[in-house]
């Protein structure tokens, strides 16, 4: 089966990995045909375990190969599908798209952090299929009220974000 690990805080805040070696931990971990797409910690790979054995699985070897406490999240190509597929907003020039990857439930509690920060025009948040969507102003994501509740260390568990883009580049990816 095909899937998608998204990595959570790649390259971000000191935590720098290039993606060659990243690969090279999930093939040695067993996985096949990996690739990376971005630098960000999008890695498409096949395998004929079930997502969350392959979570504890990667956890460990990312873990143990770069020497931090490693967080991702597996979706089958099929959930990637429904992320791009489920998109609520339209495309726009002035305005980035994200949707956030994570444990069950959480775009509930994205959802609560949403109504309580202040939003700047044009940003919205709204879930669907079981998936926080947020709209929100280029060159404001991360002075946004919201976005600084994202970097929360009670959150960093939970989930990660991609640009709506991504997914199109991990679907392509991923045939």
């Amino acid at each position: 089966m095909k899937y998608c690990a998204f990595l959570r805080g790649v390259n971000v805040k000191g935590t720098n990995m290039k993606m060659a070696d990243v690969c090279q931990v999930f093939k040695d971990a067993g996985m096949k045909e990996v690739s990376s797409i971005l630098a960000s910690g999008n890695i498409v790979f096949s395998s004929d375990k079930n997502a969350n054995d392959l979570k504890i699985i990667l956890e460990g070897a990312m873990s143990k190969h770069f020497n931090y406490e490693a967080f991702l999240f597996i979706k089958s190509q099929e959930e990637t599908e429904i992320f791009w597929n489920s998109t609520p907003f339209e495309k726009n020039e002035t305005l980035h798209l994200y949707a956030f990857v994570g444990m069950p439930g959480v775009e509930h509690v994205l959802m609560d952090e949403f109504k309580k920060a202040s939003q700047a025009e044009n940003e919205k948040g709204i879930i669907v299929n079981d998936i926080f969507y947020w709209q929100v102003p280029k060159g404001s994501t991360l002075d946004s009220a919201f976005g600084k509740v994202l970097g929360k260390k009670s959150l960093k568990d939970q989930f990660t974000s991609r640009n709506i883009n991504t997914f199109e580049k991990i679907l392509k990816k991923m045939g």
